[in-house]
């Protein structure tokens, strides 16, 4: 019998009165189960498949009390249960709407209705849950196996039944997924996520969410099919590293049973349905009810996934692994990421003939972009002072396409700086002012020294520092760092042009390389470095092939790594290129759901369309690299030309090509 949530009275309120503030997790995740009974011993085959009404009439009967439902019933749609008084109807039901992933709304009751047409026949919520949890002024009392007793407080009350995840297991089973939790015959693992549901009136708790081990090869899958099933909490929100969730360690306290990893498995968390109680708790109503963990109302409607294919590839959802360390799957549509692979195709462009084609790494925008859709805060390094003779050195190909990631990135949310070398630190801040003042950037971005300008020596030690918050690598200042057209450190230690000209002078006492050096070692903080020749910061990862195809290869083949590489024919192309595709995954409902975790409504795809690059952006930008000095650096022309190609042909026509 599953006993994990019944408390006595007594120990209940002991537990409560030394709960502090810690919640519902401080009370429901105490484990009382005196004798572990397995899932499978409740559920054998006749309760497999038991008409709904028949298991019904068993629960009022009263021999179900407390019986987990998972895997009754194969095939019908079982509910979370909210009963909450009808002033706090109104603003549960928004709260719902508002908050469709852990709680997709199958059906509100009239007040005092005790069946669910739509969802059964000769139903009656008083007496069809296996077990109850009533709650006094938002206080969890006790459980209880009836609501016969409160039928005269139930005349006031309204009664939502929400789509549980219990309900696509056998979807998913019959498609080939293992769920693990049901194999074992457990009850499956909840936890209390860091996620904050979007409050309505006195509504306002953090998520609770379900997770199962689903083997890497079968992630695909199990997205596709769960994301027909919207009405039952639809895709995972989060596959892989629970820490992302604010979920320190799987096997610490929390609902439901420690379910088993296989060799290849994966965490992949869903909304679940006890956010409903978390919820309930947070009003303090004077009276409340729920089902208890596990203890769901079984319907007669069937929980299928549609028949024939999914309508548009629009729709259809692709699940990318995006890194291992830490452990991150995301998700986007069909259509995204074609969109995105055919921009990352365009830019391999070589108008230079330089033979970049040899060094491009298929796939890499897109894993790039994620991650930094993924992140939070990003950090862009630029900066090539290859016109040594001139002030400043800097050439005008790598300022612009960071200019360009910075406005998409900030427009996004995210928290964006620039890293600069210490003596060209004020070009780099007129730069940003001067796009503020020009409309493409929404607001100023940080700009940072590095070395720090306090006679910080730039070593190891300096660049952790500067990384992460006291040299805590558990706590990295930043998610993502960026080198775009940033020189990087050859074989020899020497910093050099295409051309393969020493330019260590200008670049040696600005190491930015050894940030990614540091960076790379910390697992919370992702690379990525784009170029055009090999000699870049970020393209060690292509340095044999550097060797091989480019001109100087040998000597100017960069040895610093990223973890994504992407190769273009003009660098700028590139930052325009992760600005475009951080658009496309930006206005991809399936990828958007999937960053809102399932919390909030979709966003309007058209709202960031201007910060898209387009040539009128673009020649403002140039239009302020060439006010501020910043030549060519090919010909050191000063004006619209880079890499000597004219902006207003081969510039325009790629633009042409990303836009389109």
């Amino acid at each position: 019998m599953y006993l994990r949530q019944l408390f006595n009275l007594q120990s209940l309120q002991k537990i409560w009165r030394n709960r502090g503030n810690t919640g519902l997790f401080s009370t429901h995740c105490v484990r009382t189960l005196s004798a572990k009974m397995s899932l499978s011993s409740a559920v054998d085959g006749s309760f497999e498949k038991m008409p709904p009404k028949d298991l019904r009439s068993l629960i009022r009967s009263g021999s179900m009390q407390g019986r987990c439902t998972s895997g009754m019933c194969k095939g019908r749609t079982q509910a979370n249960v909210a009963i909450v008084h009808k002033s706090l109807a109104r603003d549960f039901e928004k709260f719902c709407r508002a908050n469709a992933g852990p709680l997709p709304l199958l059906y509100m009751s009239q007040m005092g209705e005790y069946g669910a047409p739509p969802l059964a026949e000769d139903s009656d919520i008083r007496t069809d849950v296996p077990l109850y949890s009533l709650y006094r002024d938002g206080t969890l009392t006790e459980k209880v196996g009836s609501l016969s007793d409160f039928t005269e407080q139930l005349k006031d009350m309204v009664t939502f039944y929400l789509g549980c995840s219990f309900s696509f297991e056998d979807a998913v089973m019959s498609a080939g997924v293992p769920v693990r939790n049901v194999e074992q015959g457990v009850v499956v693992s909840m936890y209390q996520s860091n996620i904050p549901c979007q409050p309505v009136g006195p509504f306002s708790c953090k998520m609770v969410l379900t997770m199962r081990p689903i083997p890497a090869e079968k992630l695909q899958d199990t997205y596709r099919i769960t994301h027909q099933m919207p009405d039952v909490h639809g895709a995972p929100i989060h596959m892989g590293d629970p820490k992302m969730l604010g979920i320190a360690d799987l096997r610490a306290e929390h609902l439901g049973d420690d379910v088993d990893f296989h060799p290849g498995d994966v965490p992949v968390f869903w909304c679940c349905g006890v956010t409903t109680m978390t919820a309930v708790e947070s009003a303090k109503s004077l009276l409340a009810f729920t089902h208890s963990p596990g203890c769901m109302f079984v319907a007669d409607a069937m929980a299928t996934v549609p028949k024939g294919s999914i309508a548009s590839p629009a729709d259809s959802p692709k699940v990318i692994q995006v890194s291992q360390d830490p452990l991150l799957y995301s998700a986007a549509s069909e259509t995204a990421v074609d969109q995105i692979q055919a921009l990352e195709i365009a830019i391999q462009h070589d108008p230079g003939n330089r033979g970049i084609g040899h060094l491009h790494i298929p796939g890499e925008l897109l894993l790039s972009a994620l991650a930094m859709s993924h992140a939070l805060s990003v950090a862009i390094i630029t900066g090539v002072p290859c016109h040594t003779d001139m002030t400043p050195p800097e050439e005008n190909d790598g300022p612009p396409g960071a200019v360009a990631m910075a406005a998409m990135l900030q427009s996004l949310g995210k928290q964006v700086t620039m890293v600069m070398d210490a003596d060209r630190l004020q070009l780099m801040e007129d730069i940003v002012q001067d796009c503020v003042q020009a409309g493409v950037l929404k607001e100023g971005v940080a700009v940072l020294p590095y070395p720090p300008s306090d006679g910080t020596v730039p070593d190891r030690e300096a660049a952790l520092q500067f990384l992460t918050h006291n040299g805590d690598t558990s706590r990295p200042r930043y998610d993502h760092l960026v080198a775009i057209e940033r020189v990087g450190r050859s074989p020899d230690g020497t910093y050099r042009t295409m051309k393969a000209r020493d330019i260590s002078s200008l670049v040696k006492i600005s190491p930015v390389d050894q940030l990614f050096d540091v960076a790379n070692d910390i697992p919370g903080i992702k690379t990525t470095g784009i170029g055009d020749g090999g000699n870049e910061l970020g393209l060690g990862r292509v340095q044999d092939k550097v060797r091989q195809f480019i001109p100087n290869g040998p000597q100017i083949a960069c040895t610093v790594p990223a973890d994504y590489t992407i190769t273009a024919g003009v660098s700028n192309w590139g930052g325009w290129a992760i600005a475009a595709a951080l658009y496309v995954l930006w206005a991809c409902p399936i990828h958007d759901r999937y960053l809102r975790r399932g919390i909030g409504f979709p966003r309007d795809s058209r709202q960031l369309l201007g910060v898209v690059p387009s040539m009128e952006r673009e020649e403002r930008v140039m239009s302020v690299m060439t006010s501020r000095g910043l030549r060519d650096g090919i010909t050191a022309e000063l004006g619209m030309v880079v890499d000597g190609l004219p902006f207003a042909t081969e510039h325009a026509q790629m633009m042409k090509q990303l836009r389109g």
